[in-house]
């Protein structure tokens, strides 16, 4: 990891240069932070390790399980072996990538990674929370990782097919193949599991946490972590319900209500028992939820899409929040609140963990810089990486909030070009 006072020195240099080469005019010279970050973030990786790269494992037997991606090719996994004293333990990490939910959008969905594993990457980095390296990953750096790819759409929960469109809907089985793959390969003999996701991915872990727990003797110490899964049934900017509306289509096309969990079902309609607001109350295995509380996938893709946002009057807060006026601001402390609402009665669970960071950003468990990294996100001087390692060893209770947006200097913010 750079020192900071060498990156500061870095940034300095650079704008001596561009000063050495332009020339100076205080009317013409334009310091262009993200420009200069750039420059620096490549500086530092000719230094910085090289990630881990491992291999892509097809499952041989899924084909004849019915577990196919969308376009009947085979799932699969990449699996990097624990060693010394993590040589029993398992960190399942399952991929996100969205959904789709109409013929139009798993037709073309099939011609990419994310439908097909003609498509897949022949080797994935490994970083974050998959890390082989102490330093970068401290709690799980020598367990069995595993990075189960995606290619459904549905969150690993759908199970149907459409034959005029040779689409495949069969996330749930590609779910139990690689589970039962998996486990012949030694996962069944861990002494500690721990079940996780992001995005996409992270709304499979809560979908599948209780599944999971289930493979194992009760001797096992077995838990979940949903990073960026906490999708929210809200209003969007437009009074409608965006994500509402695409996850009844996910829902209703892939055939996932017979896969949602029947305490939810008997309650409320399979759309709501997609929305992990109506499922943790349910879950009975130890869960963590990492989310930012304005999750910024959340908010370009379902709060102030173009088509709830026709005038365009939120594409300028919707690219930075930087640029929100004071209404738009408390628009998301609204949504911030939902979200902290949904999570109460979770929360005062002893066994569950909460790690709610007021930053607008989406899947912080994969990225090193916000797992665990010198500068990553804290609340409390805690980064993620040691509240999760805190939470799933039982060395403190971790259920940390942060105060609202824009306090956390600690953030690091995705931000938008259109």
């Amino acid at each position: 990891m750079m020192n900071k006072y060498c990156e500061w020195v870095l940034i300095f240099v650079v704008i001596g240069f561009c000063v050495l080469v332009n020339g100076f005019d205080e009317t013409e010279f334009h310091f262009n932070t993200s420009e200069v970050i750039s420059l620096l973030e490549a500086s530092s990786a000719v230094a910085a390790p090289k990630p881990l790269l491992v291999g892509l494992t097809l499952i041989p037997g899924a084909a004849a399980k019915g577990a196919v991606c969308l376009d009947g090719t085979l799932p699969g996994y990449h699996l990097h072996r624990g060693f010394e004293s993590g040589a029993n333990s398992w960190l399942i990490q399952l991929e996100g990538g969205g959904w789709c939910n109409t013929i139009r959008s798993c037709v073309y969905r099939k011609t990419t990674r994310r439908g097909s594993s003609n498509n897949f990457e022949k080797q994935l980095a490994f970083t974050g929370i998959l890390s082989n390296k102490p330093e970068e990953n401290p709690d799980f750096f020598n367990w069995n990782r595993v990075k189960v790819r995606y290619c459904d759409g549905a969150s690993f929960a759908g199970d149907s097919e459409d034959k005029a469109n040779n689409l495949q809907f069969r996330g749930q089985k590609i779910w139990l193949a690689a589970m039962e793959d998996l486990m012949s390969k030694g996962m069944k003999n861990a002494n500690q599991a721990l079940l996780s996701g992001c995005s996409a991915g992270g709304l499979a872990s809560i979908l599948h946490c209780d599944e999971f727990g289930s493979l194992f003797p009760k001797s096992t110490k077995v838990k979940c972590l949903a990073d960026a899964g906490m999708f929210m049934d809200a209003t969007d900017v437009g009074g409608g319900h965006t994500l509402r509306n695409m996850y009844d289509g996910v829902v209703t096309l892939q055939g996932v209500a017979k896969n949602l969990s029947p305490a939810c079902t008997s309650k409320l309609n399979p759309t709501s028992c997609f929305f992990p607001q109506n499922i943790v109350p349910h879950i009975k295995t130890p869960m963590f939820i990492l989310n930012a509380a304005y999750d910024s996938w959340q908010v370009v893709s379902s709060l102030s899409t173009p088509a709830a946002d026709p005038h365009g009057d939120w594409k300028a807060c919707r690219n930075n929040p930087g640029n929100c006026s004071p209404s738009q601001i408390n628009f998301f402390q609204d949504f911030r609140n939902q979200m902290l609402n949904a999570l109460k009665e979770f929360s005062t669970s002893k066994e569950n963990g909460l790690f709610v960071n007021s930053c607008f950003a989406h899947c912080q468990t994969e990225r090193q810089d916000t797992w665990f990294a010198d500068d990553s996100p804290v609340i409390n001087n805690k980064a993620i990486a040691l509240a999760v390692g805190d939470w799933f060893f039982d060395r403190s209770s971790v259920k940390e909030t942060d105060c609202p947006y824009p306090c956390d200097k600690s953030c690091h913010n995705l931000l938008f070009r259109s």
